[in-house]
Order: structure tokens, then sequence, then C-alpha cells
């Protein structure tokens, strides 16, 4: 459905129904954001500079250039009365036209995020996932965000741990093992400029503090004995 004229709102409309139509429930709608705002769409549907968490309004007309961020959570079977499991998951789309650049920012995004799924083992840890993605990115004149990372998914929308998507060397993040059972959400955001970002007005929305492109790929992957089973693939 993305192309130059479509709304984001068309976007959020086309989701609930699918959700909606497979037994799921759309995870994002209401969700209470640690401002305590509840966000108002299913979809997140952030544009060009924006990094992350732009609601998916009707107001916003896509155009030929722009740099889409989806990103859509689920739960799944969902009823009244019973819980189902929970996934996440995002992709970036360039909409009709983008320059060479862009499009390597978007296809740099992607493969480190497969990079970082075939470190996705038992015995291997966190910091194996953040550092294929750091030294893929930035060998290519990318940076990745710091403030936004993954997380463990599954029985809920957010579960510990953290998943920085960058290597790190002291103790801000605990690096845990990987073991079989474990369900992690791994969501790189890759900035063309600096890697720091801003809170925009809204109370939803974080953008690049530069203003330069940001893309993102997630997928939901859970930890088997043999490796990993990537819950998300399309």
């Amino acid at each position: 459905m993305v192309k130059p004229g479509v709304t984001t709102g068309d976007l959020e409309s086309k989701a609930i129904m699918l959700i909606g139509q497979a037994g799921g429930r759309p995870t994002f709608k209401n969700v209470q954001m640690p401002n305590g705002k509840r966000f108002p769409t299913a979809l997140c549907t952030s544009i060009n500079d924006e990094v992350v968490h732009a609601p998916a309004l009707p107001a916003r007309v896509l155009k030929s250039g722009d740099v889409l961020k989806i990103d859509v959570g689920m739960e799944y079977p969902y009823s009244a009365g019973k819980s189902g499991m929970y996934t996440d998951m995002a992709v970036t789309i360039a909409v009709g036209d983008v320059d060479s650049r862009t499009r390597e920012l978007i296809n740099t995004t992607r493969e480190a995020l497969d990079l970082a799924i075939a470190e996705i083992k038992p015995g291997n840890d966190l910091n194996d996932i953040g550092r294929a993605i750091q030294k893929h990115v930035e060998a290519r004149g990318f940076s990745v965000v710091r403030e936004m990372v993954g997380h463990g998914v599954g029985y809920d929308l957010h579960e510990d741990p953290q998943v920085p998507h960058f290597e790190v060397k002291d103790n801000s993040i605990d690096i845990v093992e990987l073991k079989p059972g474990m369900v992690i959400a791994v969501e790189p955001m890759i900035n063309s400029g600096d890697w720091a970002i801003k809170p925009m007005a809204d109370g939803y929305t974080y953008a690049t503090t530069d203003g330069s492109l940001s893309a993102q790929f997630e997928h939901t992957i859970a930890v088997t004995d043999k490796g990993h089973e990537v819950i998300t693939k399309l």
C-alpha cells in the first residue's frame, strides 16, 4: 500500500483489519507510554528524520522520497479472558524514488539485523548482537541509536532483557547469555548522521537531533537448542 498519496491513517485502518482477521489484537494502541500518555494508534509510522513512535494519523500524507518506518506489535491468538503471545516487528520502506545514499541506509539497516540474527544462538550473549550491528553500520558511515534498544518479548509487549544494538563496554546494560527459550525483539535504529535523538512535542515521537534520516528493521526471534527461529519472518 505504501506509495505517494497514501496516508498513514490508510495504513492504520488496513493493519487493524488484517490483525483482526487473523484473530489477533494490536498491542501498541492504548498502551501506556513512560510519560503516562496512551499511544493512539496500532502502528508506529515514523517518517524521514523521525526515528520511532510516530502515531499513524489520518492527516499524514506520504510523498515520493519519504523514508517510512512501519512498526507493529500484535497479541495472538486473542480472545476475552485469555492471554495470547506477543510479537513485535518493523520494516523501512522507500516511498517512490529515493537517492542512492538513502537506499544504502535502508539496505545497511536490513543487513545489520540479518547479521545480528546470525549471532543469536545458545552460548552467545547480547554483546555479540550489538557488536555485529555496530561494526556493519559504522563501516558504512552510519550511526546506531543508543537511547532506544531492543527488548524481551512474548508474555508481554516489553520484557527484560534490554537488547542493545551496539557494543556495551560499561555496566549501563546487563549483558546476558542467550539460552534456549528466550525470545527477544532486535530492532536496530540507524541514522544517516549523528546517533543522538530527541523527543518531539507530540509526546510520542523521537527524531534525530541533526535532522538526518533514520531507518529501522525489527524481528521477534526465539533462541532454540540449535540456534534461533525468526517468529516474524515475512
